[in-house]
């Protein structure tokens, strides 16, 4: 289906003027990109709110604040798409008049219209995601990419989707590597939070004898297990809904969690007691600033520091249990 799309580049201010304006001829659908929403995110950094962020969408922060709205190609679409421009023009004129006040700045009041194909949309986006190395032998690849293995290589076949984890961040990339580093065959394994599954597809790759990831979000299940199928390791590893502060009856060689620092401190005394001795807990989805509260934390819980990596602000932290 083909769409007309009107937008108009403004201030801040200018927001609430052209909405409200719009909004009064009728106009009510519309869309608002706002840089202000991406800081007030980032300035969240050190909450419990986001994970990251990614560059892509701090680049947003440069970008002038738009109002958009989308009209059905045809007569009837056509008349709205003039109406909004009308609208947005006589605003502009408006404030040049100075009848909002004599400092009132709306932006450049930039007016484009483009038609706009959600076909095009819906497939535009495949472009940007490829097969790629995250570990020696470990190689991510969408379902739509055509891949010959090298000989040795491990295909992962993800696709991105509601839960996260494609392995092009950087916190996945080096739990992926510290899988393939630590991991050995006929390891039992438990992925904390499991997301996309693909942590749990990884180690059910590299030769674990049983996977069970987890994830309190039953969505982040459903796609897990439904990655496990694809990939075809179903006879290893398996997703489950589960908490492990409570209710997961599972005791693992190696426990892998991409997480939050606050949660792995939250889980620490949960994944000691789901981890055999000997065993080693790798976590990452660490900011770098937080290393030192992840490690006191794992530490107090009976497991001691093995090794350390950073990738840019992130930190990956591999530990061992102690006999």
């Amino acid at each position: 289906m083909r769409y007309i799309e009107v937008s108009c580049e403004t201030s801040e201010t200018g927001i609430e003027l052209l909405t409200a304006a719009l909004d009064a001829a009728g106009i009510s659908d519309t869309e608002v990109s706002d840089p202000r929403d991406v800081e007030e995110i980032m300035d969240k950094k050190e909450s419990y709110e986001w994970d990251y962020i990614e560059e892509s969408v701090v680049h947003k922060m440069e970008e002038a604040p738009r109002v958009s709205s989308y009209f059905p190609e045809g007569e009837e679409g056509r008349k709205q798409a003039d109406t909004m421009k009308e609208v947005l023009q006589r605003v502009a004129d408006d404030v040049k008049a100075g009848m909002y006040g004599p400092d009132v700045d709306l932006g450049s009041m930039k007016i484009t219209e483009q038609i706009r194909d959600d076909a095009d949309w819906k497939d535009k986006w495949k472009a940007y995601f490829k097969p790629f190395h995250v570990s020696e032998h470990l190689v991510v690849c969408p379902s739509w990419e055509n891949y010959e293995p090298q000989e040795g290589e491990k295909i992962i076949t993800i696709d991105p989707g509601m839960a996260f984890g494609t392995g092009t961040h950087e916190t996945t990339s080096m739990c992926l590597a510290l899988l393939e580093k630590y991991l050995q065959e006929g390891t039992k394994v438990l992925d904390a939070g499991t997301g996309s599954g693909i942590l749990s597809i990884a180690a059910a790759l590299l030769g674990a004898g049983e996977v069970l990831g987890v994830d309190v979000d039953l969505d982040a299940v459903r796609v897990a297990q439904e990655n496990i199928s694809v990939n075809h390791c179903e006879k290893t590893a398996r997703a489950e809904y589960g908490d492990l502060t409570k209710g997961v009856d599972y005791e693992a060689d190696l426990i892998v969690g991409n997480l939050m620092a606050e949660l792995i401190c939250m889980l620490a005394e949960g994944i000691a007691a789901h981890l055999h001795e000997n065993g080693v807990f790798i976590a990452s989805g660490i900011l770098t600033e937080k290393e030192d509260m992840v490690e006191k934390a794992v530490t107090e819980a009976g497991l001691s520091l093995v090794e350390k990596q950073e990738k840019g602000e992130w930190s990956a932290m591999v530990f061992q249990k102690e006999s």
